[in-house]
């Protein structure tokens, strides 16, 4: 797809096969039975999307979006609060297909650098520092203290997401995203005010 506005039809292949995705994967998409369970036919696919490579970037272009589609405004709470609801969406059993195809495409742009996966990874590290960015006094945002806060917030969030997907241990994650946010000096009054707010439920 290029910058201008998608027709209709290209609006709902990409919706179509992107549900395709979410149940199946990105690793091993292939044209013929994506096309064939979407209704459509490789040659359609090529021609909206210019190649198997365009589509797989439009894929994870909506991937990024609707992750972020519901958290992006930190809607005045501090960098905890926001860390919490974040996990919270995260948590939730409808988003681990979402969560997974995340994962998939964040890996494989590790790996394969050069392919349509191309700066994934990198890219969505930037989409979830600006989210937690806003969570922070505006005066302080551009310090290297407030960079470190909200990187290693990032990686709680990452790596209990990774844990979430291997175990589906709701609680027990949960509980370990609470403790980790507590141990960090300017989180630990949010947390235990959520902690009383937020049961934690599997």
């Amino acid at each position: 797809m290029t910058d201008r506005k998608p027709s209709p039809r290209q609006s709902e292949l990409l919706e179509l096969a992107y549900a395709y995705a979410l149940q199946h994967g990105l690793g091993e998409l292939s044209l013929r039975p994506l096309a064939a369970a979407i209704g459509s036919s490789p040659r359609v696919l090529l021609y909206l999307f210019g190649s198997k490579d365009g589509l797989i970037r439009e894929l994870l272009r909506k991937a990024r979006a609707d992750e972020l589609a519901a958290i992006r405004d930190p809607e005045r709470e501090d960098l905890a609060g926001v860390a919490l609801r974040v996990w919270s969406w995260l948590a939730r059993p409808e988003h681990r297909a979402l969560l997974a195809v995340w994962v998939e495409g964040y890996a494989r742009s590790l790996v394969d650098p050069d392919g349509p996966w191309a700066g994934f990874a990198r890219d969505t590290v930037q989409d979830w520092l600006e989210v937690l960015k806003k969570a922070q006094p505006a005066g302080r945002q551009r310090t290297r203290r407030a960079a470190a806060e909200r990187t290693a917030v990032l990686a709680l969030l990452r790596g209990c997401m990774l844990d979430l997907l291997a175990t589906d241990d709701t609680a027990r994650i949960t509980e370990a995203m609470r403790a980790g946010l507590s141990t960090m000096d300017w989180a630990t009054s949010t947390v235990e005010t959520t902690r009383t707010r937020q049961p934690s439920s599997r």
